[in-house]
């Protein structure tokens, strides 16, 4: 049997950091009343973010994490799964934690917010690579 404990392991701080995530927008549903969409229809520009309901904030920020978060293990566990060096497979898992806990931080501060953008690169960075090394492998 193939295990990917490097995968598992990510996948369960992960996980943690997304009931995190998802009670962050029961709060602000609760607070704001808003049980369905948003609290506002307006968007924030760039340098406006702090004007940006908490509630919006905690949905994209959830929303974030969904769209982003799935296909990065699906490739860091591919990619552990048919061999890829160790070492690579735990800064891969280590540079998607440090992006996705660094995202939902910056997401209420003003930009530029190194928070955010960091957080948005290293995942970038990390699917990027895991991209090309599932590649590789595959060829």
């Amino acid at each position: 049997m193939t295990t990917i404990p490097i995968t598992l392991g990510t996948a369960g701080i992960l996980g943690i950091f997304y009931v995190v995530i998802s009670l962050r927008v029961t709060a602000a549903r609760w607070k704001t009343k808003v049980s369905v969409g948003e609290d506002t229809a307006q968007p924030a520009s760039f340098g406006t973010e702090s004007a940006v309901s908490p509630l919006r904030i905690a949905i994209r920020s959830h929303a974030n994490f969904a769209e982003y978060v799935p296909i990065a293990l699906i490739l860091l566990g591919g990619i552990e799964a048919a061999g890829a060096n160790r070492a690579l497979c735990l800064i891969l898992a280590a540079m998607l934690i440090l992006g996705r806990a660094a995202h939902p931080i910056g997401m209420a501060r003003k930009a530029p917010n190194p928070f955010r953008a960091g957080g948005a690169m290293l995942t970038w960075i990390m699917i990027g690579v895991t991209s090309v090394v599932a590649l590789v492998i595959a060829l």
